[in-house]
């Protein structure tokens, strides 16, 4: 299992109709709102890093009103050191 996380950018008016088609995405498991530079950040499980890839490129950025996006791909070698 890989889990990744997108930081969106929503351009203007468009943040409520995106939260919306992100939840109709089934490999991401948490969506946050967000105040600052991003106004999404979602939490993606999938298989493996290829897929997060797919879903970030196929399902999240193909949405309309968002602008930006920044993903990042979560690691567990130090989960056994705290």
């Amino acid at each position: 299992m890989a889990t990744g996380f997108a930081l969106l950018s929503i351009s203007p008016l468009h943040e409520k109709s995106v939260y919306s088609a992100l939840k109709n995405v089934p490999e991401i498991t948490e969506i946050h709102p967000l105040f600052g530079e991003y106004d999404i950040l979602v939490k993606i499980e999938c298989a493996d890093i290829d897929q997060i890839g797919e879903v970030v490129i196929q399902k999240v950025r193909a949405l309309k009103g968002i602008v930006d996006s920044k993903t990042l791909i979560g690691t567990k070698s130090l989960a056994g050191e705290y």
